[in-house]
């Protein structure tokens, strides 16, 4: 699932002994957090209360982990804190909040990370190409966290890919994302922190997965709190899963009519 791959953000920052999770839930990441890294102090907002009592409920998620009911950025911008890792989960399918897809909030949760600290987030859909909502988010990110310091990694069997951004610590801009994103060295850091073998050798699989996010150009849509068509792009991407599907059902009914249309549904 989408978390276990997010659980390469607290091996790839420089420290893994706190973190923040913008969009709890129901606190899923949370326990694979505490799971792994026991020591860790976690924060969660949640903007649903009714969400929020549900996963205390039904979820069992964690009781020591506080959880503020507010919007993830209006939380960051009332905030002083600082965190190793920072997980924004705000995101449903199309469904994207523009104030939490721009350069001035993730600018904001750059300055909320330790130097070398990692921010990732989980975007739900798949969307790929020239003037995908997966290539505006990606080139926003890529323009504030810097050259070499963005990543991703798709999520097998779901529509989920996960982008891990590096705020630069002690080493080089560049060399300190890619250094620590090799399979070797992911695998080292994650049994050091938290001595599970299972994890260490998820995280060599997860390694494979990753994908260095080019530095974006003149042609990139950059999304800004002035300009952030989230909602355009959403739809574009629907539109394409859709004729994505539909294709081969049309070719059938070009060739074979309405009853090889049915035989093909059935």
């Amino acid at each position: 699932m989408y978390y276990d791959t997010a659980l390469a953000a607290p091996a790839l920052a420089d420290n893994a002994n706190s973190a923040l999770i913008l969009g709890m839930g129901t606190g899923t990441y949370a326990r694979q957090l505490k799971q792994y890294y026991p020591k860790m102090n976690i924060t969660g907002v949640e903007i649903d209360q009714k969400i929020t009592d549900l996963a205390g409920e039904y979820f069992d998620e964690p009781a020591d982990i506080p959880v503020t009911t507010y919007d993830g950025r209006a939380w960051l911008a009332a905030s002083h804190d600082k965190y190793d890792v920072i997980m924004v989960d705000a995101y449903q399918d199309i469904t994207i909040p523009f104030q939490m897809s721009s350069t001035e909030f993730f600018t904001m949760v750059r300055e909320h990370l330790n130097p070398g600290g990692v921010m990732v987030v989980n975007m739900n859909m798949i969307s790929d190409g020239q003037g995908s909502i997966n290539e505006a988010l990606s080139d926003t990110i890529a323009s504030v966290f810097g050259n070499g310091n963005t990543l991703t990694a798709d999520v097998p069997n779901t529509t989920n890919r996960e982008l891990f951004a590096k705020k630069p610590g002690s080493g080089s801009e560049e060399n300190s994302m890619q250094q620590a994103s090799k399979a070797l060295n992911l695998r080292e850091t994650t049994y050091e922190r938290t001595g599970s073998e299972d994890l260490e050798w998820y995280m060599e699989e997860v390694a494979s997965r990753f994908r260095k996010v080019n530095e974006p150009d003149s042609a990139s849509t950059i999304l800004t709190d002035d300009k952030a068509p989230v909602e355009v792009l959403g739809m574009h991407a629907i539109d394409q899963i859709i004729a994505d599907e539909a294709g081969p059902y049309r070719q059938i009914l070009k060739d074979e009519g309405f009853g090889g249309l049915l035989r093909a549904v059935q």
